[in-house]
Formats: structure tokens, sequence, C-alpha cells
């Protein structure tokens, strides 16, 4: 279907359309294809503006598989937008504090799409570590203590619908994972208040996650401990546990706080539009 050419404006949101399209995509980065097919776009015009994110530094190529990717740019951007809207700003301190007081990794997670991204890795002093999960990280929701944690959050419907768009990747990635245990894994965590990882990823590397919410309700990530598997057994895993559910707590409510701050912006924004 031909369109007509776009506008200025058009062309910036249907540029901005495509950034999040890739930006929401799994390790595998967005196709071409895939790209013209969930944005509605025909291909001359996404590949006229991909090429415009490219020399722009937002979006990358992949030279190998032709995939796309956020480019370095969007990474600049995203850090300098980060003391505003991080997570990690509010949730750093008590991050560190987890791994002090345990001795063991503590993590902070954020979900994207149906992807958890490790955002933060906080080392402890305990000389046995487990590497199972480095910053930048990308699993499908539910592989790893604080992406299960995610998972389990969500409302029921959009927990089965998470697992089934990944079935593929778990199918090859993570087979011993597949959509049906992580469901029940996911009601498990949801019924205990935490999520446990007895190994499930990397042998020998345990974890355990909690989910971090925004004041609306909706998953904003997650925190988690991982430590050698003797480490993370009875009554250590409870202990561990509640001092996830409690730093949880804390930084939930400076995530309240920060929404609420924004709050008269937002409303003095659709003043001045209805002006």
């Amino acid at each position: 279907m031909n369109q007509a050419p776009a506008s200025g404006t058009q062309s910036v949101d249907r540029a901005m359309l495509l950034l999040g399209l890739i930006g929401r995509q799994d390790a595998a980065g967005a196709t071409l294809a895939g790209l013209v097919a969930a944005s509605g776009l025909n291909k001359p015009t996404v590949r006229r503006l991909l090429l415009a994110l490219i020399r722009a530094g937002l979006v990358e190529q992949e030279p190998g598989s032709r995939a796309y990717h956020l480019g370095q740019e969007a990474y600049l951007l995203g850090t300098l937008a980060a003391p505003r809207h991080g997570l990690l700003e509010l949730a750093g301190d008590q991050l560190a504090a987890l791994a002090r007081d345990s001795g063991d990794t503590a993590f902070l997670s954020l979900r994207r799409g149906d992807t958890a991204v490790c955002l933060h890795r906080e080392e402890g002093s305990y000389p046995i570590r487990t590497h199972a999960l480095m910053p930048g990280g990308q699993h499908p929701l539910g592989v790893g203590a604080g992406s299960l944690a995610m998972l389990a959050a969500l409302p029921e419907a959009e927990r089965a619908a998470t697992l089934e768009h990944n079935r593929d990747w778990l199918a090859r990635d993570y087979p011993a994972l597949p959509p049906e245990r992580l469901a029940r894994l996911a009601e498990a965590a949801r019924e205990q208040g935490h999520a446990l990882n007895p190994g499930l990823v990397v042998p020998d590397s345990w974890g355990i996650g909690v989910a971090l919410r925004r004041p609306d309700g909706g998953v904003a990530g997650a925190i988690s401990i991982a430590a050698v598997a003797q480490r993370m057994q009875p009554p250590r895993s409870a202990e561990l546990a509640a001092a996830l559910v409690a730093a949880a707590a804390r930084i939930e409510a400076r995530l309240a706080q920060a929404y609420a701050a924004r709050a008269p912006e937002k409303i003095d924004h659709k003043r001045e539009g209805a002006t």
C-alpha cells in the first residue's frame, strides 16, 4: 500500500515508533520485515527512517545478521535521563546494603517488554561468586530470580501471553524451562512473596528475587541476590528473602514520592495545552 509523503512531525513520530520497536526486541534484534509488520509502514519508508536513525547514532545494524539494535547515542541519552527517571538512582544504596550485609551479589533488573534486563550488579565480600548475570544481560521474562519475580507480579492473562510469546526463545536457549514450568514457578513465587531460582539457569548458582512495583501497581523491576547453592539453604534463604522484601518496600516508597513529585508537572502541561 502506498503511503502519502509524511510531514516533518509525522516523520518524527514514525521514527520514534521504530526506535521504540527496536528497543523492545530481545537480544537477537529487530529485522526489517518485523519492523514493517509491527509498524504498519511500507518497506521504503521504514528503510529511509532507519537510515536516518543510524546516521544519528540511535540505531545500529549488525553486519552479520543485518538485525537492528539501539545505538550508542541511545545509550548516552538513556544515561543522561537516568538521574530523573532511573530506577538505579532510587535503588542504588539499597542494592549496596544488600550486598554488604549478605556478602553475596545483589542485582537490579528492569522489565523490557517480554524480557528482563540486568541494570546493575553489586558485588558482596564472599570470595566465591556467581557470574550468571551481568549488567546488560537480557533473558526471557521468568528466567532468573529477579526475572521470575517480575513475571509472577504480572496479571495472570499478561503472564500467560508473555510466556507464549517467549515459547520459541525458551525452547531454543532454555529447554529445561518451558512456559508451563515457568508458569508453575511464577505461581509459587506469587504465593511466597518472593521468587526462588534453585540453579535452574546455571548449576550451583541460586537466586532469590522480589519484584518492584510502581504506585499504579505496574512492574517497575526487581531486586535479587545470587550465591552458590550452599549459601542459599534454610534458614538463611528466608533471611535473605526478608531482607529483599524490606529493601523493596523502601525502594517502592521512593518510587511513590518520585511519581507524586512529577504529578503537578503533568497537570501544568495539560493546562498549558488547553490554553
